[in-house]
């Protein structure tokens, strides 16, 4: 299939900022891949947003699984033999928030940074010929103000008395693989970005919050549609550059 539409893969997709992610880039005219750990539960998703006449398609893939991840590129290259998007959005928070710091499990640890950290680089990596091969690739990184070195140390900032350690520190390493791919990548049209989302009402936090995943998604969608003098290697929120 050659279509001349953007294409783009969603990862944890079939829900809150992911869902909604899918559902703004379909609305600027770019064919959404929306991504689920099952084919049902990403085919129940898409049907949504393409009874609104959007170009979406389900996907199936747990960004935990290997097997997952080759299969899904390899039907990327089979059908379009490239890829302009790819937002890194699956994620979990484990933490117990009840517990300190030095309380949280080694269990909880290892599947935080299984999901948020070593599968980012895994899909990254499988997919990176395929967003080498698109015109103008544009690589967005979920991350979160809780990765933020800059404000967990400042006694001002909104987070300061807010410690889960295992996520805070898995959206660190986030920003640092941000930075380092940007570096790879200077010199070419693939440009790759970090944002914080905001304090969004979600299912991950129990619908806590101050935004709608509608506002959540807005700066995913932003630098996915980076023009090509925007920027790479960047942390933000809505634009606005945030503290390392």
């Amino acid at each position: 299939m050659n279509t001349p539409q953007k294409i783009a893969l969603v990862t944890g997709a079939t829900r809150g900022i992911g869902f909604e992610t899918c559902r703004q880039l379909a609305q600027a005219g770019v064919l959404v891949l929306l991504a689920g750990r099952s084919l049902a539960s990403a085919t129940k998703a898409a049907e949504q947003l393409k009874s609104q006449g959007l170009s979406v398609e389900p996907v199936t893939l747990d960004v935990t699984n290997a097997a997952h991840i080759a299969q899904l590129a390899a039907d990327i290259q089979s059908r379009f033999g490239r890829l302009d998007i790819l937002v890194n959005n699956a994620g979990v928070l484990l933490d117990d928030v009840a517990l300190k710091p030095s309380q949280q499990t080694l269990a909880c640890w290892r599947e935080t940074f299984d999901t948020n950290v070593f599968a980012v680089v895994e899909v990254t990596q499988a997919l990176l010929p395929l967003l080498r091969a698109a015109p103008a690739a544009r690589i967005v990184n979920v991350s979160s103000q809780l990765g933020s070195f800059g404000l967990h140390t400042d006694p001002q900032s909104p987070i300061y008395g807010f410690k889960i350690p295992a996520y805070d520190a898995s959206k660190s390493v986030v920003n640092s693989w941000t930075v380092h791919l940007a570096h790879e990548l200077g010199g070419t049209p693939v440009k790759v970005n970090a944002i914080h989302p905001g304090y969004v009402q979600t299912d991950m936090n129990g619908g806590a919050g101050e935004l709608p995943a509608s506002d959540g998604a807005k700066s995913s969608v932003q630098m996915a549609l980076l023009n090509d003098d925007g920027p790479s290697g960047t942390f933000t929120h809505l634009g606005k550059t945030l503290p390392w």
